[in-house]
Parts: structure tokens; C-alpha cells; sequence
């Protein structure tokens, strides 16, 4: 980081004061953070000083440093480390921040500042002839789509090219800078793609309302202008049509029918149906399991959630498969094994944490086994 000293004593004031209006804006800040912590407001002040005079003056420190009862050295720490305290100086209408990272450079970035060093000064952190305007270069902006581009007070211009910003320098120069509109100067929307709207150039077709309807494109919309929506660019807000209701409900209807198991001669699920084909477990959600592939053993179900890998979620999906107990994964054999695993969609999951060696040492002796044999106690 950059060494960042105060400006030379000969131009430094010898006192400051807030305004009148900054004064109370200031004390009532302060009164926003508890007792004892009222120092956290040196950032907000020094800020507001900055606005008050454009620059942070030694006395501007020292000043801000008695209201809030601290150290002068205290706050030169806070002024010298932040970059967005200007130490000296700067132009009574405009101080411009010319990005120069990256993607800035690569865009033009050095055109924009020879405009600076045109019309303000060669170097940086100086003032032109009528005390006007200053400039300097400064890291990432925030705006690298849209690069280059420069920070002025609080807003951004951006796509510029060394024309267009010599004309908006003029404008600050001679007190229009508010004729300006801040962010993109070639007319694009924000940080829409420069030749257009690339995607969602239609709206999906929707129950009740025309299909393959093309969105009207965004391209050179003023910034804070509103598109007129048509009724065909959006969808109604009313919701769907009687018609589409009843097709959503019949659609509904049919996939619980598809989804029911297959009862065969025996009235049992999984056994051969009355076409005499063996019919297959549907699972109804993506989060459920299959029919359950173990008939679940009596008794209170164990706390399978203290094997390593099986949180609540997959504690519920096994006691769907119908394992409820320790034993039953011990003595999982490697078919049933991958059968589970198909089931849970985690493929390898039960061998890679070593689901059944876990399970043994629960089914033989609980806690204290399971300590004996991995050395640590379960999850």
C-alpha cells in the first residue's frame, strides 16, 4: 500500500469547524452508538468533513479527534489508511478517480487519462489553474463491464471513450456538471451487453396466454425510464385460466394413478400384477425412497444418525427402505448394499464411510464399542 501523508503545513488551515447544519448532523451520529463505543463514529465524521470541504485537512483531524474523545494519532491512522479521505486539496467542482486496473486499461484507460493530464494537470493530486478540477488514478471502481470508466463524487461514467469524457470534463469545469447523467455514455442499460439482448429474448409459453411471444428488446432504454409491458410481453397476473386449471388437475390425477403400486392375485405390492409382468417400485418424490426392500423388525427404532454419513435426511429415507436398526446395516451383504445405495441415489456412500463396520460396533456394545473399536465417540 502507498505511503499517505498529510498535505504540506503551508497549506494546511489553521482550524475547522462543521457548519451549523453538520454540527447537529455530526452530533446526533455520535448519539447513534452506545455508551463507551462512540469513538466507531471517527469514519462518518471524517466523511461528512470531507464533504463539508473536499479535502481532510490536520485540523479537520484534531477537531474531529475532541468530539470524540480520542488520540489525534488515533484518527491520522483512520485518515492515512483509507484511501477514500483525500489528504489534500481537490477540485472545487470535480475530483475525478480514473480506474486504472485491468480490465480498464485494456479498454482505454490511458486515453482517459491523458484527457486528465490534458485539461487538469501532467501529474496527479494537482489542481488545474482555477482550482477546479483535480484528478487520480485509482484501483478497481467496480464497474469492470462497462470499463473504461471513471468515479466522480458519488457517481460513475462509464463506456466512455477519451471524446465523450473531454466532454464531460468541460461540463464540470465551467459548473454543468449536473447536465451530465451518470453510468454508461453509449446509451446501453446499466450493464446490459453492449449489442443487445443476447438471452430471454422469449417469453416461455404459459398456460392461458400466446405462445413464442418475442420479448421486446431493452437496448438503448434510458436509465430510469420504464418499458411498457404489452399484454403479450407478460404474463397476466391473474393467474391461469379455468381451462389450464382443469388440465393442471387432470395431469395431477394421472400421476398418482401411475405412481400407485401394481396390486397382482396376492394383493401385494412387488409381486407379479394381473398382466403377470412384475411390477416395478415407484418412487413418488425425488427425496423418497422406492417401496421399502427390508420388512422393518419390531421394536423402537435405533438412532442411526449416530453412524457417521447419515444425517436426519438419510435417517428417514432408511427407515422408509425399512432398516431401522444397527444390526440390519451390519449385515448388509454387498447386493443389498448396492441396492440401498441406488435407492438413497448415493452410489459408493455406504462404503466409502463404512456404514456396516460402524452399525457392528453399535450392535454389540453401543457407544462404548463403537469408542473401543474407532477411538472416538460417534457424530
Amino acid at each position: 500500500m502507498s505511503v499517505r501523508r498529510l498535505a504540506d503545513e503551508a497549506i494546511q488551515p489553521e482550524s475547522f469547524a462543521f457548519t451549523k447544519e453538520n454540527a447537529a448532523w455530526a452530533k446526533a451520529k455520535i448519539k447513534q452508538y452506545p455508551e463507551g463505543r462512540q469513538q466507531s463514529a471517527v469514519i462518518p465524521l471524517l466523511m461528512r468533513a470531507q464533504e463539508q470541504d473536499g479535502w481532510v485537512s490536520r485540523a479537520t483531524i484534531e477537531s474531529v479527534a475532541d468530539m470524540l474523545d480520542m488520540p489525534y494519532i488515533r484518527v491520522l491512522e483512520v485518515a492515512t489508511f483509507y484511501t477514500q479521505f483525500q489528504l489534500q486539496p481537490v477540485g472545487t467542482r470535480a475530483h475525478v478517480q480514473v480506474c486504472g486496473t485491468t480490465p480498464c486499461m485494456l479498454r482505454g484507460a490511458e486515453d482517459i487519462r491523458a484527457v486528465c493530464q490534458k485539461h487538469i494537470h501532467p501529474d496527479p493530486h494537482h489542481l488545474n489553474e482555477d482550482g477546479t478540477l483535480s484528478w487520480e488514478e485509482v484501483e478497481c471502481a467496480g464497474a469492470c463491464v462497462n470499463a473504461p470508466m471513471v468515479t466522480i463524487g458519488k457517481d460513475t461514467y462509464e463506456d466512455l471513450t477519451p471524446e465523450r469524457f473531454e466532454e464531460i470534463l468541460i461540463a464540470f469545469r465551467d459548473g454543468k456538471g449536473d447536465t451530465i447523467t451518470p453510468g454508461p455514455q453509449n446509451g446501453r442499460q446499466y450493464a446490459m451487453p453492449a449489442a443487445g439482448q443476447t438471452t430471454l429474448t422469449e417469453i416461455p409459453a404459459r398456460p392461458g396466454h400466446k405462445n413464442g411471444t418475442k420479448a421486446k428488446p431493452a437496448t438503448g432504454t434510458a436509465p430510469g425510464k420504464k418499458r411498457k409491458v404489452t399484454e403479450e410481453a407478460a404474463p397476466a397476473i391473474d393467474g391461469p385460466s379455468d381451462e389450464a386449471k382443469v388440465s393442471v388437475a387432470g395431469a395431477e390425477k394421472a400421476r398418482r394413478k401411475a405412481a400407485a403400486p401394481v396390486k397382482g392375485k396376492l394383493g401385494q405390492a412387488g409381486r407379479k400384477g394381473a398382466t403377470g409382468s412384475e411390477s416395478q417400485a415407484v418412487t413418488p418424490h425425488r427425496d423418497r425412497p422406492a417401496t421399502p426392500l427390508f420388512k422393518t423388525p419390531r421394536g423402537k427404532p435405533d438412532d442411526l444418525k449416530l453412524i457417521s454419513g447419515v444425517g436426519p435426511a438419510l435417517e428417514r429415507k432408511l427407515h422408509a427402505l425399512g432398516i431401522t436398526k444397527y444390526a440390519q446395516i451390519a449385515a448388509l451383504t454387498d447386493g443389498e448394499i448396492a441396492k440401498v445405495d441406488d435407492a438413497l441415489r448415493f452410489k459408493g456412500r455406504i462404503a466409502r464411510d463404512n456404514w456396516t463396520g460402524q452399525a457392528k460396533a453399535l450392535a454389540d456394545g453401543g457407544v462404548d464399542e463403537y469408542v473401543r473399536v474407532f477411538g472416538k465417540k460417534p457424530r
